[in-house]
């Protein structure tokens, strides 16, 4: 039987910041949740996968080499892979990330992933 799953909810489980938490697999891509708060990751690129970034509660915003993108709740916003970029949280946000299983690792994730 196919089960649903909350965002919210999902999101609101993850115990600690900057903890990725699975929620699912949609062919190759991995669905993550996390919290993050006054947190600026090094700027990065992934060469193999575009990587989606939804707001669930919140605001982030997402810094690209033509300047700051704000991404409010309830928006979501796809980084090409090759792109350059990095995620600045000075709030408390709530995101789901989907990109290609394997995509994230300690260095694009400020040492915070653990598959």
């Amino acid at each position: 039987m196919l089960s649903k799953i909350n965002l919210a909810d999902s999101a609101n489980s993850v115990e600690k910041m900057f903890q990725y938490l699975q929620i699912g697999r949609l062919n190759d891509h991995v669905l993550n949740v996390l919290q993050a708060e006054n947190r600026t990751l090094d700027f990065h690129v992934h060469e193999q996968s575009d990587e989606l970034f939804y707001v669930i509660e919140g605001k982030f915003e997402l810094e690209l080499d033509d300047g700051l993108v704000p991404i409010l709740q309830g928006e979501m916003i796809i980084v090409p892979k090759g792109t350059r970029h990095r995620p600045v949280c000075q709030d408390l946000v709530k995101c789901l990330l989907i990109e290609i299983d394997g995509t994230l690792n300690n260095k694009n994730t400020g040492g915070a992933f653990e598959k």
